[in-house]
């Protein structure tokens, strides 16, 4: 029997490059390309840009403001992979952001300053932290992994990556726990949830 993760991780190979904006036929990096660019092209698939346009995709609640946060977000800092970067780096990434792009230095960084500073040469520094994930589990797997190994004639069996093996299980741990739930929901006492002493002894 097929899996629902299967089915869901097929369909999103479909999906997937149609809401990246791109596909994953793009020509190679050079050596020095800047972070934004080799960003857009690894979790993005965009080879061309304006600042404005950088700034709306990682303008996460449309305010036309970047935050502190949404600078760390942008730079994958919330992504589970970053869980052991140390706070010092963090606040490294977002003390140099605002240095370059808050030209009135109250915290933020606005579209319009974004895009000035850029068209004046300024550019977001490339911290070492990688290429920025900050999509869902399910998008980083298909960008990262799914494109990369596997094809929409890709059968259930064939997934026997690390990767794949990982994804999997925890699809399968969610729909376990989802499972465990929808029958607790069902039962009109749960016991556990009793405490000790409120419990009858037989």
């Amino acid at each position: 029997m097929v899996s629902k993760a299967f089915l869901l991780a097929l369909a999103s190979a479909v999906v997937v490059p149609v809401l990246a904006h791109g596909g994953h036929d793009q020509e190679p990096l050079s050596a020095d390309t800047d972070w934004a660019t080799r960003h857009l092209a690894e979790e993005h698939h965009i080879s061309n840009f304006d600042p404005g346009a950088f700034f709306s995709l990682h303008d996460y609640d449309s305010s036309l403001i970047w935050t502190p946060d949404e600078i760390t977000r942008t730079y994958g800092l919330n992504d589970e992979s970053a869980r052991d970067t140390p706070d010092e780096k963090r606040r490294e990434v977002i003390q140099d952001v605002l240095d370059r792009f808050d030209r009135d230095r109250d915290g933020f960084i606005t579209k319009m300053e974004f895009i000035d500073a850029w068209r004046e040469g300024q550019r977001l520094k490339d911290f070492g932290l990688g290429p920025g994930h900050h999509g869902d589990d399910e998008y980083e797997y298909e960008i990262h992994h799914f494109e990369k190994y596997h094809d929409e004639n890709t059968r259930e069996e064939d997934l026997t990556h690390p990767e794949d093996i990982a994804h999997f299980a925890k699809h399968d741990a969610m729909e376990e726990a989802a499972d465990r739930q929808e029958q607790l929901d069902r039962m009109p006492i749960v016991e556990q949830n009793i405490p000790q002493k409120f419990r009858r002894v037989p």
